[in-house]
């Protein structure tokens, strides 16, 4: 990546055609097949065909700097992230997705080439076209990502509907990705398993159309750590919970998995963990695993017995 220059300064060395960039960039991301009736990258607006059941969209930011360190990692991985961070969202609401437009604001030289070939990997592995998006120049790389989807049967599962009594659970073990920032600064390799889980997180999206189907109650995904996203899917169900053990990631600490964040593993609440397992296993998925139970005192918070204090990334604004 060229050193960013500032952007109100001319610089003839770097500056290269906006519509030169785009169709370079259109060729990265396109499709070479688009489904019929639809229009994506080339014209003003993408057209997309009627959703089914429940129309679903979400959208995220994802920073230079502050989402990803630009130093220890390429800059594929910040479009990658981006893309893969917002399509989470969709995982998290049970749906499947249907396209995506990307906005990015970067400083002259920057290579926006490259940032596009992580945008689309992450669109090539998630089965989320981007459909359209925007340039413009700026200070920072930041990349603004907005993704559509659909819920068929009219159910999206949202945060508010977990009941006393119901079981909580995840997908997967935590602390991968904070652990695996922790390694890479300290000198691990990019090929590293959990350097990988931080620089190209997996949505969850089987696994929240499977929970989707097997009818959980509440559902979001862990962007920002166990330790705070928990928290607020008590407060919207307006409920407590009560945890047991919590399934740490191998070579991460418990820190980690409570408050490292950026793990997107998905958060689950069924009264139904049977029907649930089962259909993880149909659908060949890995099994959910159990952490504790839904409480109705919305002041019981705990962990194995203990206070269990919101802690995790925020923004400070």
């Amino acid at each position: 990546m060229p050193t960013p220059v500032d952007p109100t300064t001319p610089q003839k060395d770097y500056s290269r055609r906006e519509d030169d960039v785009l169709e370079r960039i259109a060729t990265i991301v396109g499709l070479r097949t688009i489904p019929k009736g639809e229009h994506h990258i080339g014209d003003d607006a993408a057209v997309l065909a009627p959703f089914v059941g429940q129309a679903i969209v979400s959208t995220d930011v994802a920073v230079l700097g502050v989402h990803l360190d630009g130093g220890i990692f390429p800059l594929e991985d910040l479009g990658f992230k981006a893309v893969a961070s917002a399509i989470s969202d969709l995982a998290a609401m049970g749906a499947r997705p249907r396209g995506a437009v990307v906005a990015v604001s970067a400083p002259v030289g920057t290579d926006l080439e490259e940032l596009h070939r992580g945008i689309a990997d992450a669109a090539a592995i998630t089965g989320c076209p981007i459909v359209g998006g925007d340039l413009a120049q700026g200070h920072d790389v930041t990349v603004a990502v907005t993704v559509f989807g659909e819920c068929p049967d009219g159910a999206a599962v949202l945060r508010s509907g977990a009941r006393p009594g119901d079981e909580i659970l995840v997908t997967g073990p935590l602390g991968r990705s904070a652990a695996g920032l922790r390694l890479r600064r300290d000198g691990a390799p990019l090929n590293n398993d959990l350097v990988v889980a931080h620089r190209r997180p997996w949505p969850r999206l089987r696994e929240g159309m499977a929970a989707r189907g097997a009818r959980v109650h509440a559902m979001m995904d862990l962007s920002d750590g166990l330790g705070l996203d928990l928290h607020r899917l008590a407060d919207a169900s307006g409920v407590g919970f009560e945890l047991g053990e919590i399934p740490v990631a191998h070579g991460a600490s418990q820190q980690e998995a409570i408050g490292g964040g950026e793990d997107y593993e998905l958060l689950m609440v069924t009264n139904v963990p049977g029907r649930l397992r089962m259909m993880f296993h149909d659908r060949g998925l890995n099994p959910p695993i159990s952490i504790g139970v839904v409480v109705a005192d919305p002041t019981v918070r705990t962990l194995l017995g203990e206070t269990f204090d919101r802690s995790g990334w925020q923004h400070r604004l």
